[in-house]
This record gives C-alpha cells, sequence and structure tokens, in this order.
C-alpha cells in the first residue's frame, strides 16, 4: 500500500522532474547579453531616466557609472528627484560638476504624488514625459544605486537594434555579502528565474513576459503604443507589468548579467524581507487562495524533501525517504549554474529549502501586511491596494 508520505516525497520528486525538463530551461542560467565587438555602423539616441528617492548615499557611484558610459551616439542622463530628504539632488549635482561629461545631466524634481500613481511610476513618468520632446530612439530606465561597467549600454543598444526589440532587460548583480545575501539573493534570482523563465520571455512565440526593473532598455515608440508610463502607473511590480505590455508591441529580451551591479546591502534578512513582503502578495493579485496554493506548492518542493530525509529515523519509510533524497538532488543540480553566476560554492545548494521556507514565510508576511492595510510599503509609503 502506498503511504502518504510516499504520496508526498513522489509529488515532490515529479514537480522538480517536471521543472528541470520542461520549464522553460529556467535553471540553466544562461541568458547573457554578447560582448561580441559592436557591430553597429550608426548608433540611435538615448536619454537614461534615474528615479531617485533618498539615495545620497549611493548616487554619486550611480551616475558617474552613467556618465562614464563609452556609448558613440547621443546620450544623456535624467535625474528625477523625488521628494529625496537627505540630500540626493545635492550630491547629483556635484557629481556632475565635477565630472567631466557632466553636461549630460539633467535633474529635475517630481510634483507631488497623484491618487492612483506609484511613486516610483509617477517619479519615471515625470523623467521620460520631460525627455519625449527630443525624441530619442530609446529610454534606459534604471535605477539609482545601480552601477553599470562602461559597455553596457553600447551591448543593449546592440541587442535591441540586431534584434528589432521593444525592451531589452537585465537582472543586475544583486548585492551578495553578508550571510544572509549569501543564503537569500541567489535563491531570489533562482524564485525570479522560475517565476518568469528567461528563454521563454526571450521567446516571441510564447505568451511570457518579463522583465527586471533595475535596467530596461525600451524602443521610445513601442512605449507610447502601449500606453507610456501611465499604463502602469499603479503597478507595484512595475517592470513586469512593463514586460507584458511591451511584449505586444514586439519581441523582447530578458537576460542576466555581470556588467551591472547594485551598491547598497540589503543590511541582512530584514531588508531582503522587506523587499520581498513589499510585493509578493501583489505577484498573487491579492488572492488568497493563490496564496494557500503557493505555500502548498513551496512546502511540496521545499519542506517535504528534508523533512522525509531527515525524519526518517521516525517515520522508517525507505520509499518515502528515497523519493525525497532525489527530490533534493534533483533541487540541488538546478539550483548550482545561479550559484556560479554569483560565485558561490556548489555544495551550498544544499541549503535551498531553507531559503525557499524562508521565502515561504515573507509570501505570508506579505499577505498579513496588505489585510493590515499596509501593503507595499516602500521607502516610507503604502502603495498596495487596501482590502475592502
Amino acid at each position: 500500500m502506498v503511504t502518504v508520505l510516499e504520496i508526498l516525497g513522489g509529488l515532490s520528486l515529479s514537480a522538480w522532474i517536471y521543472l528541470f525538463i520542461f520549464h522553460g530551461r529556467f535553471w540553466r542560467a544562461d541568458q547573457f547579453l554578447s560582448q561580441k565587438e559592436s557591430a553597429l555602423t550608426s548608433w540611435p539616441s538615448v536619454i537614461a531616466v534615474v528615479p531617485a528617492r533618498n539615495e545620497a548615499d549611493v548616487i554619486d557611484q550611480s551616475i558617474s557609472s552613467l556618465l562614464n558610459q563609452d556609448y558613440p551616439g547621443p546620450f544623456s542622463i535624467i535625474l528625477v528627484d523625488d521628494h529625496s530628504e537627505d540630500g540626493t539632488s545635492d550630491v547629483a549635482i556635484s557629481c556632475g560638476q565635477k565630472h567631466p561629461k557632466g553636461t549630460q545631466l539633467r535633474i529635475i524634481h517630481s510634483e507631488p504624488l497623484p491618487s492612483g500613481w506609484v511613486g516610483k511610476m509617477w517619479a519615471v513618468n515625470t523623467g521620460v514625459t520631460d525627455a519625449l520632446p527630443q525624441e530619442p530612439e530609446y529610454l534606459w530606465l534604471t535605477d539609482a544605486d545601480i552601477q553599470h561597467q562602461p559597455q553596457v549600454l553600447r551591448d543593449l543598444v546592440q541587442k535591441a537594434e540586431q534584434q528589432k526589440l521593444t525592451l531589452v532587460s537585465l537582472m543586475v548583480m544583486l548585492h551578495c555579502k553578508g550571510l544572509w545575501e549569501r543564503l537569500l539573493i541567489p535563491a531570489f534570482v533562482f524564485f525570479f528565474q522560475k517565476l518568469y523563465p528567461f528563454p521563454q520571455v526571450n521567446n516571441p512565440q510564447s505568451q511570457i513576459s518579463g522583465a527586471a526593473g533595475g535596467c530596461m532598455l525600451v524602443r521610445r515608440t513601442a512605449l507610447e503604443a502601449a500606453g507610456g508610463i501611465a499604463s502602469i502607473k499603479g503597478e507595484i511590480i512595475d517592470d513586469c507589468a512593463l514586460g507584458q505590455r511591451l511584449k505586444k508591441q514586439g519581441a523582447i529580451w530578458l537576460g542576466l548579467t555581470k556588467q551591472s551591479f547594485s551598491i547598497r546591502p540589503y543590511g541582512g534578512i530584514h531588508g531582503v524581507w522587506k523587499m520581498v513582503a513589499r510585493s509578493a502578495f501583489t505577484q498573487l493579485h491579492y488572492s488568497n487562495l493563490l496564496l494557500i496554493g503557493t505555500l502548498f506548492g513551496l512546502a511540496i518542493l521545499y519542506i517535504v524533501p528534508p523533512a522525509l530525509i531527515l525524519g526518517y529515523p521516525w517515520h522508517h519509510d525507505f520509499s518515502a525517504a528515497i523519493l525525497s533524497l532525489s527530490a533534493w538532488v534533483l533541487m540541488a543540480i538546478t539550483y548550482i549554474p545561479t550559484l556560479r553566476l554569483y560565485s558561490q560554492s556548489f555544495w551550498q545548494a544544499v541549503f535551498l529549502p531553507v531559503a525557499g521556507i524562508l521565502y515561504a514565510l515573507m509570501t505570508f508576511d506579505s499577505a498579513f501586511r496588505y489585510w493590515r492595510g499596509k501593503g507595499g510599503q516602500w521607502k516610507g509609503r503604502s502603495q498596495a491596494q487596501t482590502t475592502p
């Protein structure tokens, strides 16, 4: 007779077999921009739009990296100060004044946040609106805590031009130095790839879309045809919402990079927890039913294998333990490419269940914050819709 534990172990193994073979090759972490010599003979105009709110500690590095781009075509930068209280604008002005290319930088200030807009999107819209009269062929939407190597814009534009893309987006390297970051950040990137399999996002025939908000090169005409930034004005997961709209206008591409990276530490588990709790329940469309299904799925994937293996001295179900061990091994195999991306040891793959459990708790906390009317909190604003 098949036991309940064998069924659970079998479900876990079946789920990992499906993810390994049939889920868009997400786990290979192999979608990268080409680093070949640029082949374009003419380079289109680009304006970078950088929304910034209380970024004084990182804005000098971020803006300097933009000014240091070796882009051959017309390029300028608009920094939108979103009511910062820490002197972000002053630091950015100083950066521009001391940099040889400082005239490429303009600093503007966003108006008070209108009803129905998420703060970041209002700041981005302010910058895009300011840029549109110049009719740039591309808008480079990048965050104020991201630092780019000098060739990044050149590579982005070359990709977009050669493949006629409406969007080229990079999942930047996230800060990954402390103990908690090493445990949680590669896992976060792994889960993001699982949720939005990059090869499927990059397949024009697939309905799957996605983007990473830290670095998005957007074709201006496609953005206008999609309704502009106003079409995603209330979206907390704004990058993926924009990717969805732009894929309706043409092919998009989402990839990984080691040339762009976040320069702000998360400050331990609290920073990562806050990042995930901000948007996890939004990803589930504020559905309690989807929340239950997600937590059940995370339990099957990440709790069942270690629980049945470590619990073998008590339940003595050998078949269940073997099924769970197979699931855990397959889980670890799929995780190794992402660990390599972050220069982490392969043996850390065995701890993915710990990260999975923590992310399940973060997801529940995201829902709990929403139920309390504090969903989507970020930089002092609560931006998620409230419960009826």
